[in-house]
C-alpha cells in the first residue's frame, strides 16, 4: 500500500526541514524508493541525515526569498513535503522569528511553487493549533491557540485553506499530535523513558495524568505519503488530523515501558507547576483521515517503543550516554538544551585528541545533548586526518576541512553555519581556551544570559605584549560606537537566537567578538587565566596583532575618521592664524618675520606627512569597503567530515 503510494508521486520529490525528525524519517523513508528526493536543510543535515550523499542535500534558509527562488528554479518539485517550522520547543521563543518561518515563508514558498509544475504540496501542522481546545477536536471544531507557536502554525493552516480552496493550490494541511520513535531527539520523553528502563531505572516525570496522543513517526510518514498521493480526491486546502485517537496517560506509558522491559523500579511523577505549554487530555480524532485519505495508525505503542529500543541498540556505544543524562530529582522536561562546541583549529594536530578529551569529560559532566566541531581551516599538519579518526570513534564528532586558510573568524563562522544544537561554544583549537570554564558558562546560560564570554584577567605571556593587548581592548572600547567588554575574546557561548543573528551578518571582514557586542541580548562575562600554547608556536606575531588591531577599530568605530576631521578643522584655523600673525609681523616689523627654508620644509614635512597619514587611514576603510562589495565566498569548505567518512563538498550550487 505505502509503496503503491510512493510510485504515485510525482517529483522531483522535495522534503524541507529534512534536519529535523520528522522531515529526517520522512526524507530516508522516501528515498529508499526514490532517487529523485532531495532534502531542503537550512545549515546542515545534521545527526539525522549524516550519511546522506551531499548531492540529495540542499542548504537553504527558506525565510531568504532570493535563495528560496533560486532553490525553486533548480529543482523545479512537483511534490513538497513541508516540514521546515519554528517554535515548537519551549526555548524557541523569538515570536518574530516563529511568524517569519512559520506564515511569512510559507506564503513566499507557496507564491514560488506555484508557477511550477507542482502537483502535491503537504504541510506538517500540529495539534496545537486547536489550543486549549484539545480533547479530540473534529477538523473544523473551534481552534483557541494558547501559544505564538500554535497560533503561526494555524495561519499557515489558514493560508493553506485560502491558496487551496480559491487559487487551485494543491495542497493540504496534516495536524501531527505526540510523534515519537526513531530519530527523536534524544532528550525528549520517549527515548528517555526507554533508554533509562533499558538500564534498569525510570526517570522522574511529569504528573502522571497528563495524556497525550502518541503516534510512530512511521505512521506519521505514511499519513504524508498517502495524502500526496491522494490530494486531488479530497478539497484543497484540506485539514487533517493525525493520531491514533487513543488517550495515553504518562502513568501509562510509564506502566507500560516498565512490562515492555522488566523494570522493577517504580516511577516518580512531578507536577504541572511552571510548564505553561502542558495541557491534559490532549488526543486527536482522526476519522476524516480514515475516511478521505484511506489512512490510520497501525503501529501500536508497545512495538514503537520497541522500534526506539532497537534504533538505540544499533547506534554507536556512548552516543546517547550525554544526551539522556538526567537529574533522576527533576522531571523530564520536554527538550534538553544541546551545546554544540566549534573549535577552530590550525596547526593543532597535537592538540585536538587533548581538546577533545577535555570537552567531552565537561560536556559528558553537564549531563547535556551535544556535538564537537572541529573545523580544519586549511592546516598543513595532520589534522584532518586526527579529526576523521575521532568521527569514527564517536558520531558526535564532526570535521569541517576549508579549501585554504580562511581565518579563525571564518573558522568559526563556518562552524556556526552547520552547528544544530540551542547554543555553540566557540574555542581555539591550541587549548589556550580552557574547556572547563564552559561549566560556568553553561550555567549562566541555563540561567538566562544570551551571550557568556570569557574574560582574560591574565595572560601566560611576556609583560610588554600582555600590556599591549590590554591597551587595545581599553582604546577599541573608548573609540568603538557598541559597548566592547574588555578583555573578551572569541571563547564564548552563545544562545541560537544570537547566532542566527550574527550568520545574518553579510560581512566578510569578520571580527567576532565585535559582532558579538553588537547584536546585544543578555550578556555577561566569567574571568579566568589564559595559559599559554601547549603545543608549538603561536601563529600571532607582532604584524598578524596589528592586523586585528586594525581589523577591530575600522569594523566598529569611525573615532579614525571623525579625528581627522577635528584635527583638519583644528589645523586649518591655526593655519589662518598663523598667516594672518605673518602678514601683519611683515607690514608692521619686518626684520621679526621669519625668514629661510629651513621654516618652509619643516611646516611642508609637518602638514605633508599628516595628508599621508589621513590619507591611508581613510584608504584602510576603502580597503574594507573594497572587500565587501566583490562579495567574494567567505569560505569554501573542501569536505565534511561524519562519522569516519570524508564527505566532498561538491561547489556553492551543490551544498556549499
Amino acid at each position: 500500500m505505502l509503496t503503491d503510494s510512493l510510485e504515485q508521486l510525482k517529483g522531483p520529490i522535495v522534503v524541507t526541514g529534512a534536519a529535523g525528525f520528522v522531515g529526517a524519517r520522512l526524507f530516508n523513508t522516501i528515498s529508499n524508493h526514490r532517487s529523485d528526493v532531495r532534502a531542503i536543510v537550512r545549515d546542515s543535515g545534521g545527526w539525522r541525515l549524516a550519511d546522506v550523499p551531499e548531492d540529495q542535500l540542499v542548504r537553504c534558509d527558506l525565510t531568504d526569498r532570493d535563495a528560496t527562488e533560486r532553490t525553486v528554479r533548480e529543482l523545479a518539485p512537483q511534490t513538497v513535503f513541508h516540514c521546515a517550522a519554528y517554535g515548537a520547543y519551549p526555548f524557541e521563543q523569538d515570536v518574530a522569528r516563529i511568524y517569519d518561518t512559520n506564515v511569512t515563508s510559507l506564503a513566499e514558498f507557496i507564491n514560488l511553487l506555484s508557477a511550477g509544475p507542482i502537483s502535491a504540496f503537504v504541510h506538517a501542522g500540529t495539534s496545537s493549533e486547536y489550543g486549549t481546545n484539545c480533547s479530540g477536536p473534529s477538523e473544523d471544531a473551534d481552534c483557541r491557540p494558547n501559544s505564538a507557536y500554535a497560533a503561526s502554525k494555524l495561519a499557515a493552516a489558514n493560508h493553506l485553506r485560502l491558496v487551496g480552496a480559491h487559487q487551485g493550490f494543491p495542497c493540504i494541511n496534516l495536524r501531527l499530535y505526540a510523534v515519537y520513535g526513531p530519530y527523536e531527539d534524544t532528550s525528549r520523553l520517549v527515548p528517555t523513558l526507554v533508554h533509562e528502563a533499558m538500564s534498569g531505572r525510570l526517570p522522574r516525570l511529569v504528573d502522571e495524568n497528563v495524556t497525550r496522543d502518541f503516534i510512530h513517526v512511521d505512521d506519521v510518514c505514511a499519513a504524508f505519503i498517502h495524502a500526496a498521493a491522494r490530494i486531488d480526491s479530497v478539497p484543497y486546502g484540506s485539514s487533517f488530523n493525525i493520531g491514533t485517537g487513543r488517550s495515553t496517560s504518562i502513568g501509562e506509558i510509564v506502566e507500560s515501558t516498565r512490562q515492555l522491559f522488566g523494570v522493577d523500579a517504580r516511577p516518580r511523577f512531578g507536577s504541572l507547576e511552571n510548564r505553561t505549554w502542558d495541557l491534559t487530555d490532549w488526543y486527536a480524532n482522526p476519522t476524516r483521515a480514515h475516511e478521505d485519505l484511506g489512512w490510520r495508525a497501525e503501529i501500536g505503542l508497545a512495538d514503537g517503543l520497541l522500534t526506539v529500543a532497537d534504533w538505540m541498540a544499533q547506534m554507536p556505544d556512548g552516543a546517547f550516554e550525554t544526551s539522556t543524562k538526567h537529574d533522576l530529582d527533576k522531571p523530564v522536561e520536554p527538550s534538553t538544551r544541546g551545546v554544540s562546541a566549534i573549535v577552530a583549529c590550525y596547526q593543532d594536530g597535537e592538540a585536538i585528541p587533548q581538546m577533545y578529551q577535555r570537552l567531552t569529560e565537561v560536556l559528558n559532566s553537564l549531563g547535556t545533548d551535544h556535538e564537537i566541531i572541529f573545523v580544519n581551516d586549511g592546516s598543513p599538519d595532520d589534522s584532518e586526518q586526527i579529526i576523521l579518526d575521532l568521527s569514527s570513534r564517536d558520531t558526535r564528532v564532526v570535521g569541517v576541512n576549508h579549501s585554504r586558510n580562511f581565518g579563525s573568524q571564518m573558522a568559526f563562522r563556518s562552524g556556526m553555519e552547520i552547528a544544530s544544537k540551542d547554543a555553540v561554544i566557540l574555542l581555539d583549537g591550541d587549548l589556550q581556551d580552557p574547556p572547563e570554564i564552559i561549566r560556568e558558562f553553561h550555567q549562566l546560560w541555563l540561567e538566562g544570559y544570551e551571550v557568556v564570554y570569557g574574560i582574560r584577567t591574565k595572560r601566560e605571556m611576556s609583560w610588554l605584549r600582555s600590556f599591549g593587548h590590554k591597551a587595545f581592548y581599553r582604546l577599541f572600547r573608548r573609540f568603538s560606537y557598541v559597548n566592547i567588554p574588555i578583555d573578551a575574546g572569541d571563547f564564548s557561548l552563545m544562545d541560537r537566537r544570537v547566532v542566527d543573528w550574527i550568520l545574518e551578518s553579510p560581512e566578510r571582514d569578520l571580527f567576532m567578538r565585535g559582532l558579538r557586542a553588537y547584536v546585544g541580548f543578555r550578556q555577561t562575562g566569567v574571568e579566568y587565566v589564559r595559559p599559554k600554547r601547549v603545543f608549538g608556536e603561536s601563529t600571532n606575531d607582532l604584524g598578524r596583532n596589528i592586523g586585528w588591531a586594525k581589523r577591530g577599530i575600522f569594523s566598529f568605530s569611525d573615532a579614525p575618521l571623525t579625528m581627522l576631521t577635528a584635527l583638519g578643522s583644528v589645523t586649518f584655523a591655526l593655519s589662518a592664524l598663523a598667516a594672518t600673525a605673518v602678514a601683519l609681523l611683515r607690514l608692521l616689523v619686518p626684520d621679526i618675520a621669519p625668514r629661510g627654508a629651513t621654516t618652509i620644509l619643516i611646516v611642508t614635512l609637518l602638514f605633508g606627512s599628516f595628508n599621508l597619514f589621513a590619507i591611508g587611514l581613510v584608504g584602510e576603510y576603502v580597503a574594507k569597503i573594497m572587500t565587501e562589495v566583490k562579495r567574494r565566498p567567505r569560505l569554501i569548505r573542501s569536505s565534511i567530515i561524519r562519522r569516519g567518512k570524508m564527505i566532498p563538498v561538491r561547489g556553492p550550487y551543490h551544498g556549499q
